[in-house]
């Protein structure tokens, strides 16, 4: 099913019953912008306990095209997940804009796989990388889209931990100015020695 939660409504709580109890789960792949299983327009939303899956491509598994296929699109301001997960290949958090804060989530995908231009807090995220499903291409975990020098939004993971399998970049900039900060992050192998791609944006990282 397809979940969104419109401008017009905000202040809305939802719980579940555990990452790995209750799912929303959908196979939207046309376009970023029309692809998400669940959808946030409202602000402060709240989470927790639940998986939201884009199952276009079967998370660990490339059944289809690469293309992108979000899980989630969060676009309100003040929204918080706590122990949500969410699981793609490609696109799978469009952290679009507004303040955000995720915390003990399980953040999974190959290409891209959190990106937009949210103002957000990632504390004591679980980054799963499958990038074997690139048939030995590395994989970006980041695309932040920071437009701007003036602009306040960026990406900041705190206490996190990336795992998985195949090879992966931190990020590459999906706007010239993207801001990505790693603190106190355990990093496995999977990150390639060069940390980050800069992408079309030489000089600037």
């Amino acid at each position: 099913e397809r979940v969104r939660i419109p401008y017009d409504k905000p202040f809305i709580y939802l719980k579940g019953e555990g990452q790995r109890r209750t799912y929303v789960v959908w196979d939207g792949h046309d376009s970023t912008a029309t692809s998400a299983t669940f959808t946030s327009q409202a602000d402060n939303t709240i989470a927790k306990h639940i998986t939201f899956i884009n199952s276009y491509n079967s998370p660990g598994k490339r059944n289809n095209p690469m293309r992108p296929a979000v899980a989630a699109m969060i676009q309100g301001d003040k929204s918080a997940f706590h122990r949500c997960g969410f699981l793609g290949l490609q696109d799978t958090l469009w952290d679009e804009q507004g303040r955000h804060y995720f915390r003990h989530c399980s953040i999974q995908g190959a290409v891209d796989f959190i990106f937009g231009a949210g103002q957000s807090i990632y504390e004591g995220c679980t980054i799963t990388v499958v990038g074997r499903a690139l048939n030995g291409v590395p994989g970006y975990i980041t695309a932040q889209g920071r437009s701007h020098a003036q602009d306040t939004n960026g990406f900041v993971f705190r206490n996190c931990k990336i795992v998985g399998n195949g090879k992966a970049f931190l990020g590459r900039p999906w706007r010239e100015y993207a801001r990505v900060v790693f603190y106190n992050t355990s990093m496995s192998s999977i990150v390639v020695p060069q940390g980050w791609d800069a992408w079309f944006s030489a000089g600037r990282e």
